[in-house]
């Protein structure tokens, strides 16, 4: 399977770059996770939009959603144009529900809710989650396919639970929203640190660090999480790219 990074900051996006989004792709299998603000911007890069066969939302913060509307209207328009009729599957959990209602629109895309003690097949990828530790209900996924293991953690603090369910990943997309020394678990995040321990404990093959602060150096994220964590890590940035193979 191959990521991408369509985008990666926390709260809001920098100049000409966009908030959480992820291109998740297996045998020509497209699913699309998180739909923050300017992704469907930065996606353009790399697929048209209607050539997504799936969505997933972690949780409904603006961060992770502002730009279903839009995706939305680019299904739209392209029936408009086409006379083509497709419809996206957008998953999320139903418990937010003016949220949720957000993910139907005149057909062309469909909410279907996922439940959190339920293995999800979408095509190529089995899915699993867990809640995480974050000021609403927020989802961390474990995709498998091909005897490999992606991990994001979406939104949340540190947890032994989250150890648990990132166990043995080849990649580990981790938030990382403050630096080392600070106190991130108040608002429901980490720091690089958490992250690195995260990925220590859970053994995983590669760290991402993702969600980014948009103070500070970034660059300093990768040290800090090195203090505790001697594998590859990496900043998300646009458009990076990994194969999971």
């Amino acid at each position: 399977m191959k990521l991408t990074v369509i985008g990666f900051w926390g709260g809001y996006p920098n100049v000409n770059e966009a908030s959480s989004g992820y291109l998740m792709e297996h045998d020509g299998f497209r699913l699309l996770i998180d739909c923050g603000s300017g992704v469907l911007s930065k996606l353009q890069k790399f697929i048209k939009p209607v050539d997504l066969d799936a969505c997933i939302i972690t949780h409904y913060h603006p961060d992770h959603t502002a730009d279903i509307g839009v995706l939305q209207h680019a299904f739209l328009i392209h029936g408009y144009m086409t006379g083509e009729k497709k419809q996206l599957p957008i998953y999320g959990h139903p418990f937010d529900k003016q949220g949720f209602s957000t993910l139907t629109y005149k057909g062309i895309t469909k909410g279907i809710a996922i439940d959190l003690n339920d293995e999800l097949r979408i095509g190529p990828f089995s899915v699993t989650f867990l809640e995480t530790k974050h000021p609403v209900l927020c989802y961390a996924l474990r995709l498998e396919v091909g005897g490999k293991t992606f991990v994001y953690t979406a939104d949340g603090a540190f947890s032994p639970e989250l150890v648990d369910f990132s166990k043995g990943a080849d990649v580990l997309l981790a938030e990382s929203n403050f630096y080392a020394g600070m106190d991130a678990k108040k608002s429901g995040h980490m720091t690089s640190e958490d992250a690195g321990r995260l990925a220590k404990l859970a053994n995983v093959g590669r760290l991402i660090l993702t969600h980014l602060p948009h103070f500070g150096t970034q660059e300093n994220l990768v040290q800090e999480a090195s203090t505790v964590y001697n594998g590859p890590i990496e900043l998300a940035g646009t458009g990076k790219q990994w194969t999971i193979s």
